[in-house]
């Protein structure tokens, strides 16, 4: 019986050991979307214990203790720091077999140096050893960015942000490039037309653009999108239910934001023209610029509308959706490419039963111009664990170049989620070995070891440009 969690965890035979530990393991992070927060990089923030770095703003655990039976006092109340982790403490047995199991002991591992389970037996042990390391200059937050290895992080701001903090980390010449990504879905969210006209006076005062119509509030956007790329963005990002590919005149949308202007609600058929002419503008911006757009589709948010109420967004109240991707993703994705304005594009899906269409919607629209120009992104959200890795890595060999794939990301608030790239990698060389050893891949490591330094590393690497800011490796 092997070792829980020992040096070859997850690699089930030798072909998948090797590749691990010589082409895989060393490799430098590329993080190319996460939620972490440019202030505290930019402050270089000491964390003053384990509970402010792991547990403040992780849904995820929050989800798991709640359903523990723990009180919301302790996920997201007043309790003492030290309390809310003595009851993670108490949840994390609970956990078996769900990634928060696997990803607790990685991140102790790998961060402090700690091979005991957690529980409420060592709980306090762990707390102290943790908190302890968490106040030594060596933990500081670029220290864990360095500790890591990591290349390169792309973070997640919107257009009204000021970037002063990706300013100050350029200034300060962090020697790891922290890219903001340009994320404009609340420029688009016209439900509740009180939240749109506060916005829309933000963007005013961070663009210095007076936006009396449409075509106005087009050129402050534009302008902050302008902004970013002085900054070194090349990505762009969307989440969103769904992507909106409604037809529309320019004189509709003229009108609609009229509406919006002064306060008026929009019908559901106005809301999603508006859309469906805001996600085209933006695509076409990209493609100017030659960035990448992300989508990441398939979630529905907020679905607790009492504890929302109580608590706000991004506190853990969220699922997957079961909407209808494929005509309206294959009819934005052709008109942009009719017009030669279809940019470098990578897929996120949240459902599993639409895995093959976002693989097979991937594949319609790579012409040759670029090597893997459209991509079925990596597991995401509620599919970012080992069965959701594989069958994305499956669905992916199977019905495209799982060559081409610019790899894993974290996608995470928690600057202690990056063994998750260290996740992937195992499973991606354990999945390549276990079929070499079968007689089903050629029995050729140098081969392999080279796809797998691509997967992880090397093709996200070129695909996004980086090669200038980040390490070049034999």
């Amino acid at each position: 019986m092997k070792k829980f969690m020992d040096n070859n965890f997850l690699l089930q035979n030798k072909t998948a050991e090797n590749l691990y530990h010589i082409y895989a393991k060393n490799l430098p992070l590329i993080d190319y979307h996460c939620h972490l927060s440019p202030k505290q990089i930019a402050d270089d923030h000491q964390f003053k214990n384990i509970t402010e770095a792991w547990l403040a703003g992780d849904h995820y655990k929050w989800r798991a203790m709640r359903a523990n039976g723990v009180s919301e006092n302790f996920c997201t109340g007043n309790a003492s720091d030290f309390e809310k982790f003595m009851q993670w403490a108490e949840t994390v047995p609970y956990t078996l077999r769900n990634p928060l199991y696997h990803w607790t002991h990685l991140e102790l591992q790998r961060f402090f140096n700690i091979p005991d389970l957690l529980c409420p037996e060592t709980a306090t042990n762990i707390y102290q050893s943790c908190s302890d390391y968490l106040q030594t200059p060596a933990y500081t937050v670029k220290n864990l960015l360095r500790k890591m290895n990591v290349a390169l992080i792309c973070t997640t701001d919107d257009p009204i942000d000021g970037l002063y903090d990706h300013i100050q980390l350029k200034k300060d010449g962090f020697e790891i490039p922290v890219l903001p990504t340009f994320r404009p879905d609340k420029a688009m969210e016209i439900k509740n037309p009180g939240n749109f006209t506060s916005y829309l006076k933000q963007l005013e005062a961070i663009s210095n653009h007076s936006i009396s119509d449409f075509k106005g509030y087009l050129k402050a956007l534009k302008s902050r999108h302008d902004f970013f790329a002085t900054l070194g963005c090349v990505v762009s990002d969307h989440g969103l239910e769904e992507v909106y590919a409604e037809n529309y005149t320019v004189a509709e949308i003229e009108n609609i934001f009229d509406k919006l202007r002064v306060g008026k609600y929009l019908n559901p058929v106005e809301q999603i023209k508006f859309k469906s002419a805001m996600l085209i503008h933006f695509a076409e911006w990209d493609q100017e610029k030659g960035w990448v757009q992300q989508f990441h589709l398939g979630a529905i948010r907020n679905n607790n509308a009492r504890m929302v109420e109580s608590l706000g967004a991004d506190t853990g109240w969220d699922s997957i959706g079961d909407f209808s991707h494929a005509k309206s993703l294959a009819s934005f994705l052709s008109k942009l490419d009719a017009e030669n304005k279809l940019t470098k594009t990578i897929l996120y899906n949240l459902n599993p039963a639409d895995n093959a269409l976002f693989a097979t919607m991937a594949g319609n629209f790579n012409d040759g111009s670029i090597e893997g120009k459209v991509q079925y992104g990596a597991a995401w959200w509620f599919l970012d664990q080992k069965d959701g890795m594989i069958k994305q890595i499956n669905e992916l060999s199977n019905m495209g170049l799982l060559s081409k794939f610019v790899g894993m990301l974290t996608d995470s608030r928690s600057f202690l989620s990056f063994p998750r790239h260290e996740y992937f990698r195992r499973i991606l060389c354990n999945l390549f070995g276990t079929e070499m050893e079968q007689g089903e891949l050629p029995n050729d490591e140098e081969l392999v070891g080279k796809m797998i330094q691509d997967i992880c590393y090397k093709n996200a690497r070129r695909y996004f440009g980086w090669e200038k800011v980040t390490p070049e490796i034999s």
